[in-house]
Parts: structure tokens; C-alpha cells; sequence
């Protein structure tokens, strides 16, 4: 059975909204089991913004950068510091 486009689009923010709301919630009014629930429920969806702002790179690019020569800013602006006058 194919998802649907509605849940394969906004399923997660969803779920982290659930999560966050239930979260804040029951540190609102709860005690005891409340406590522990808005730690999870506030807690997870932190986690998951970490994880998905952790800057990634690959081991065979970190490790091409190593080797690479120093880039100048002549390289970043597209010139050739190299190139003859006309």
C-alpha cells in the first residue's frame, strides 16, 4: 500500500509536535511520571534537531581536504592568479 503524500510530508513534524506538546504538557501539571514523560517528550525532539544540524562529512572528503593545496581567494572569486595579461 503506497502512504499517503499528506503523511509522507508532515508525519514527522507532526509527531515532534505531539511529542513537544504532551511534553510541556504534563511538565505543566504532572508530578512523578509527568516528570519523567516531559523529559522524553522535550528531549527527543531536541536530540533529533541536533542530530540533524550535526555538520556531516564524508572520511574520503575530510580526507581529500587534507591532501588538497590552500585555497587563496583568487580561487573563490573564479579568477586565474596564474593567467597572463593580454
Amino acid at each position: 500500500m503506497k502512504a499517503s503524500p499528506l503523511w509522507s510530508l508532515w508525519g514527522w513534524p507532526l509527531v515532534m509536535g505531539v511529542l513537544t506538546t504532551t511534553g510541556l504538557t504534563t511538565a505543566l501539571v504532572s508530578d512523578t511520571w509527568g516528570d519523567w514523560w516531559s523529559w522524553v517528550g522535550l528531549g527527543i525532539p531536541v536530540a533529533v534537531m541536533g542530530w540533524t544540524c550535526w555538520p556531516r562529512t564524508t572520511p574520503k572528503a575530510t580526507a581529500q581536504r587534507a591532501h588538497d593545496k590552500p585555497r587563496t581567494d583568487a580561487d573563490e572569486a573564479g579568477t586565474n592568479a596564474n593567467a597572463t595579461p593580454l
